[in-house]
């Protein structure tokens, strides 16, 4: 019995350090490769030996997607991969999307020096374990089906990869023959004809992608974090009607519904005017507001994240990319980089900062300067993982302590506006209307918010919605799907006949089912017949009926006539020479009783195709016929 099995190394009823195990039809992925960060031991990575305690990572795994790197600090889907990768040892293929390819080691290598130039951190990964890593890593456009290679492929042929998917990806009728022939040309390795992953657009960030895991007719959709709502740089997540075996969605705010975008940002504003007026500073902790003071965004990762967006303008909303030749969006002429004296200058000032959970770097530097006057105010814009100081002063915490066991105060005015770019339980919902799948999975939650959705999930859309914790297995039976081609003329004489199913209203195809050469076909009786040469034969359903009634048969018929002419509007009734009845392709005709005279027998006969409405006039029959006027 072909079956499906998740299990959670990371944001399994947490949120953080995503890593997800998946097994689909005997091939094995793994999905993100995240840390937590509210550790800074060993807790921080996810524990890879779920995957195997003997033997090689790339011997069980067949492949690793990581969905997204953002430039604001999103490591809780990518900051693990370097270790993962370099230092625990795995060599197989990594999938990411062009964008999350270009600022993965950007990313990861400013959270290195962090973690080791700064902290003095060890057990940690170096420069060139990410460049090392970042070898193995395979760039996928949006919506191209990528065949996954077998594990004796050297990933340090990655332009002939690369060749390969974009001959793919162009004229994808190419898929099994050359594909697999230019492959075993330029490499050593073959291409699994099974295991393919495909990238749909899922808004959020720049470069991040929901991504399909197909084996054979099984499939799995992760979407990783998402955003259904289109924002004032990124569109929509998007994906087709393409019914996963098993959905695995983000839960970050499941019971949560957003006010509009506007409303949000009208109280932001806000906010902020009344701060400033009162001489105070503000501390946005992220990545026109028509003040008069001074707004600066720190320099360094944030800098280098914008000068992503414009680089890969293609991948934001339309209407950046209609005004792009006329106005970059991107520059931001009233705000200025941020340099970190600034910090102690008086007087009023707005400053975006990075990391958004003021866990690290300039955030939590600046935060530390300001949190003790309370005419500052540092709004949080976003969702904060347990453990970092912003979940510690949201939760109310006001006395904090720091490294060197130094306590701080915090005096200064904490807001929460949630300009997260997650999806709300809202946006999940649509997701999961939008893709029609047979299942569903929770991660990247908090367990209470979790069961609320899970709950709700299960009664609207009647599938099975699980919530597993980190090192917990679900698994899924499922039942093999078999493409059956239809033939076009019996697809035209649904439509002629305004047969053909409705959306969301499935319904039932009469034909013959021929199987020839592995291939299955549907095709109608007519040419079933005449492509096998035999003749037809009808198969016809008989019913008896007993009625009282003393008169002659074709009284009775004539009877039997006017009752159903009379009942029957809709359909076509006649009463034909030889005494019998019709009622579409059901026909009646009386004959006497061979024992008792004052009894009519009906016999009711019909085909395969009036089966409903056979039963229907038998029903009718057995309850007798309308006295005739004396």
């Amino acid at each position: 019995m072909p079956e499906i099995r998740v299990t959670p190394l990371g944001a399994g009823q947490d949120v953080g350090r995503s890593c997800i195990l998946v097994s689909i039809s005997g091939k094995n992925v793994m999905l993100d490769c995240g840390m937590h960060m509210g550790y800074n031991d060993d807790r921080r990575f996810p524990d890879f030996s779920y995957i195997t305690q003997s033997g090689r990572l790339t011997d069980f795994l067949d492949c690793v997607i990581i969905r997204f790197i953002a430039g604001h600090f999103h490591l809780d889907h990518c900051g693990a991969l370097p270790y993962f990768s370099e230092m625990v040892g795995y060599d197989g293929p990594i999938y990411m999307t062009h964008p999350t390819q270009a600022i993965c080691p950007i990313l990861l290598e400013d959270y290195r020096k962090i973690a080791v130039d700064k902290k003095g951190e060890a057990n940690f990964f170096t420069s060139q374990m990410i460049k090392d890593c970042m070898k193995k890593v395979v760039a996928v456009h949006l919506h191209q089906t990528v065949q996954v290679p077998t594990a004796d492929l050297p990933y340090e042929s990655q332009a002939s990869l690369e060749r390969v998917n974009e001959k793919l990806w162009i004229r994808p009728k190419l898929v099994r023959t050359e594909q697999r022939g230019l492959l075993k040309t330029l490499a050593t390795g073959v291409v699994d004809d099974e295991l393919e992953i495909k990238a749909y657009y899922a808004g959020h960030v720049l470069g991040a992608a929901m991504f399909q895991i197909k084996v054979g007719s099984e499939s799995v959709v992760y979407t990783g974090d998402y955003n259904m709502t289109p924002d004032r740089h990124l569109g929509a997540a998007w994906i087709d009607k393409c019914r996963p075996n098993l959905l695995i969605t983000e839960s970050t705010y499941a019971t949560t519904i957003r006010d509009s975008k506007r409303c949000r940002e009208r109280d932001f504003l806000k906010k902020v005017h009344e701060t400033v007026e009162r001489g105070g500073k503000v501390l946005i902790p992220v990545e026109r507001m028509n003040l008069k003071v001074p707004i600066y965004f720190s320099t360094g990762l944030t800098e280098k994240a914008n000068h992503y967006y414009k680089l890969f303008i293609t991948w934001t909303n339309q209407k950046i990319r209609k005004t792009f030749v006329q106005r970059n969006m991107f520059e931001f002429k009233h705000i200025k980089a941020f340099d970190r004296t600034f910090a102690d200058n008086p007087g009023p000032m707005v400053v975006f900062a990075t990391p958004g959970m003021l866990h690290a770097g300039q955030s939590l530097q600046i935060f530390r300067k300001w949190a003790g006057n309370e005419k500052n105010m540092v709004i949080m814009p976003g969702y904060c993982v347990q453990g970092t100081v912003g979940h510690k002063i949201l939760s109310g915490q006001r006395k904090l302590e720091m490294e060197g066991r130094q306590m701080l105060e915090v005096k200064m005015q904490v807001e929460y506006m949630s300009f997260s770019a997650h999806a709300d339980a809202k946006g999940i919902m649509q997701l999961v209307g939008q893709a029609e799948p047979e299942s569903v999975l929770l991660v990247h939650g908090e367990a209470k918010k979790m069961e609320f959705l899970r709950q709700k999930i299960e009664q609207e859309f009647r599938v099975s919605c699980y919530m597993p914790a980190n090192g917990e297995t679900v698994t899924l039976p499922t039942s093999p799907s078999i493409p059956v081609g239809i033939s076009l003329g019996l697809l035209k004489r649904e439509m002629v006949q305004g047969l053909l199913p409705e959306a969301k209203k499935p319904r039932l195809l009469h034909g013959t089912l021929i199987m020839k050469d592995s291939n299955f076909r549907l095709v109608s009786s007519e040419q079933a017949l005449k492509e096998l040469g035999l003749a037809e034969h009808q198969l016809r359903f008989t019913c008896r009926v007993h009625l009282q009634d003393t008169r002659k048969e074709q009284e009775t018929a004539l009877r039997v006539y006017s009752h159903l002419k009379s009942t029957l509007k809709d359909h076509c009734v006649q009463h034909l020479p030889d005494g019998s009845v019709t009622v579409e392709s059901i026909l009646i005709q009386a004959a006497a009783h061979s024992e008792d005279p004052s009894t009519k027998v009906l016999l009711v006969s019909w085909t395969y195709q009036d089966e409903e409405l056979g039963s229907f006039l038998t029903a009718l029959l057995k309850n007798g016929l309308p006295q005739a006027p004396s």
